[in-house]
Parts: C-alpha cells; structure tokens; sequence
C-alpha cells in the first residue's frame, strides 16, 4: 500500500461523520455492505467498512481494481446503480456481480474539491433492492459532497498541525542555536579579545603590538558578528529586541567612543562627530551605541572612501535626532524599498564585509526605544540615516521589545 493511500485512510478515519453516513446508507437501502473506497488509476482500498454481511473486507483491505466497478465510475464520473444485477441489461453478465456474488449495487463518486477524483462511496447485498428512482442516489450523492468538503477540512487540519510540529522543531533549534552563539562562542571571543588587549598594552615591540591590535580588532569584530545574528535570532525568531532604559548623562562620550573605535579599524578614513547637549536622555545606551556603529559601519562600506563621515547628534524639540551622513552613490529604489529587512545587500557582484543585518538591527532598535529610523539619499545630497525619538517616547527604566 503506497504512503499517499494510507494517508487517506487515515484521514477517512478521523471524520466522524463517516460511520454515521454508512449506517444511514444500510438502514437506508437495508443493504448490509457499505465502504468509503480510495480508488486511483492502479488501486482500490477500503477507507471505512460497515460490515453486517460477512463480506471479509476490512479497512486497509484491498481489492483487484479491474475486478471491481469503481474503475469505471473513475473513468466516467458517474454513479452506478443496480437493482438486480442478473436481470440488469448492462450487468448480467458482467464480471463484478459474479466475482463478488452481489445483486442490488450502489456506488457514487467522490471528488476532493479542486475537482480531482478520490475514490466512491458504495453498498451492495446479494439480495436486489429498488434502488433506481428512488431517494437513495441522490441522498449518496449528498453524502459523497459533504465528504469532499470533509476530506479538505480534515487535511487542512494535519497540514496546520503539521506546520506547528515543524515550527516547534524550528523554534527547539533556535534555542539551540541562540544557546551556542551566547555561549559557546562568545566566551572564546571574549579571552581572545581580553589577551589580545592585554599584549597589546604590554608589548614592546612595534611589530608585535600590531599584530596583538590586529587580533584584538579581529575578535571585536567577529564579537560583533555573534551579537549581530544573536540580535537576529531573537528580535526576528524570538520576543524581539530587549532594551534598557535608564538615565544616560554620558551618553555624548559613549557616541564619541564609538566613533573613536570605528576611526582605529579605518585609519584612512575620516569621520567628523558634532553632537550637541544630549542630558536629560532616558535609554538603552548600549543598545544606541550600537545603532550608531551600525550606521558608521554602513557608511564607511557604502560611502565615497574621499569623503567624510558625519556624525550628528542633538536633542531638537524634545525629539533625540543620532543622524549618520556619506557621500557617494545613492542608494536604489529597488534597494531602498528592503533597506531594513535582514540580509539586504545591494544587487551587485561586489563582496560586502558583515551579515547584512547592521541596518535591519539598527532599526530593531529604534523600534524597540519607540522611535524610528529615516533614510534618504540623493546623488547631490549624499545618503543620510537618521533615528528620531521622541522624549515622552521613552519610558525611565522601561524594557520593550522591537517588533519582529
């Protein structure tokens, strides 16, 4: 028996309403056999059985699909209906009543509802019944739609299921997943990191300081490339972005120390800060610092390397505006429209450093303080970030997640 066969079965199985219908089809027509049948082009097996005969078959059962007139009602759609099959002018001496020793037979189509051909409903007794003009085909046929509209309830039913299992897999792994990012190998980074720093202060020797500051850079950088899909597993697959918000009277000297850190790993480029008096400021300033290094970083990769990156930051009538400018090429409308979505990259062959996420985190984290991020670019202008925030946005010591 193939898969998509007892698939079916088992979808026979749990409509409810499949014992009552035969029971009605017997009592009905005083017939004492009566099926649900999955019939395909090389296959007839007995979905449901009501048995009083003594037929032998059972659910699972399967019968040789030529010997049996289902074949036929698959080819034609139609419904075939026998009162007495050895004085019956098309079956008398048809092979199916003699291999099965049946007199009266009844048996409808049944289609799925896009149309395609499932199998039958039928009934049959070695005795003849009057089956023909009366109520009973009609009834079956009733019975054979409302078991279509069924057959699509109860499939759609195990595909959400299924898709729920799937999503309860998915979301194990990720726990997984976040587990070994948070873990596993932070923990590493963060001694190479700290011996890296430690050599660097210590060593005396031009040549080697570099090459401790090169690795200190390296492991800061891939440190950043663990919090960035950590930031992604969670605000995409998780409860979203969590933030901090408490008072932030340095955060001025936080902005400029990233500022400061972006300048070291990018010697040849420079970078102007013009930050106004930011005190009074409730937020999460390790989740802004990060904002505004995802947005130096976007600059210094995407900007003329000629050109300056500005950095301007200020409270403007009662709104915090942390805005990030560069000159160069302007960013596509067809870019523009993903600029935020995670893994967006410029449609051209050229390498990209990162992820892909810096910006889709950056705006994560807009969201989450309450405020937003904007964005235009011009070829005359240059490309201009900005995150507002409005004062009363923020909450003191509030925590709220980004939506994902």
């Amino acid at each position: 028996m193939s898969t998509p066969v007892t698939s079916d079965i088992a979808t026979i199985s749990r409509i409810n309403a499949v014992p009552a219908i035969l029971q009605v089809i017997c009592e009905t027509t005083g017939m004492r056999f009566a099926a649900v049948a999955r019939v395909t082009d090389s296959s007839w097996t007995a979905c449901a059985v009501l048995d009083s005969l003594g037929f032998g078959l059972e659910v699972g059962g399967e019968l040789d699909l030529i010997t049996t007139l289902c074949h036929e009602i698959r080819a034609s759609h139609q419904t075939i209906v026998i009162d007495k099959a050895s004085k019956d002018e098309l079956y008398c001496n048809h092979h199916t009543p003699r291999i099965y020793k049946f007199e009266s037979y009844i048996s409808v189509p049944v289609f799925r509802t896009d149309g395609s051909f499932f199998g039958t409903i039928c009934a049959l007794d070695p005795l003849p019944a009057e089956l023909k003009g009366s109520a009973i085909q009609p009834m079956m046929e009733s019975f054979a739609r409302v078991l279509s509209i069924q057959i699509e309830s109860e499939e759609n039913a195990q595909q959400t299921e299924q898709a729920l299992e799937e999503a309860r897999a998915i979301a194990d792994l990720r726990e997984q997943f976040i587990a070994v990012l948070g873990h596993d190998l932070r923990n590493p980074l963060f001694a190479i990191t700290a011996g890296a720093e430690l050599l660097a202060q210590r060593l005396q020797d031009e040549k080697s300081r570099a090459i401790a500051q090169h690795i200190l850079t390296c492991g800061r950088r891939a440190n950043q490339l663990v919090r960035d899909v950590l930031d992604f597993a969670r605000g995409r697959l998780g409860n979203g972005i969590m933030i901090n918000v408490q008072p932030c009277p340095d955060l001025a000297e936080a902005l400029c120390h990233v500022a400061s850190e972006l300048k070291r790993v990018h010697p040849e480029r420079l970078i102007r800060l013009n930050i106004g008096d930011l005190s009074g400021l409730h937020c999460d300033r390790e989740r802004v610092t990060q904002l505004l290094s995802n947005l130096i970083a976007n600059a210094l990769t995407h900007g003329a390397a000629d050109s300056p990156v500005d950095v301007m930051a200020d409270i403007r009538e009662q709104v915090f505006v942390l805005g990030v400018h560069n000159l160069g090429e302007p960013i596509a409308p067809q870019v523009m429209a993903q600029l935020f979505q995670p893994f967006s990259r410029p449609r051209d062959d050229a390498p990209q450093p990162g992820l892909g996420l810096g910006l889709y985190i950056a705006n994560q984290i807009a969201l989450a303080h309450g405020g937003c991020m904007e964005v235009v670019s011009s070829a005359e202008a240059g490309t201009l970030f900005t995150f507002r925030l409005p004062l009363d946005r923020v909450v003191p010591e509030a925590t709220a997640p980004a939506s994902p």
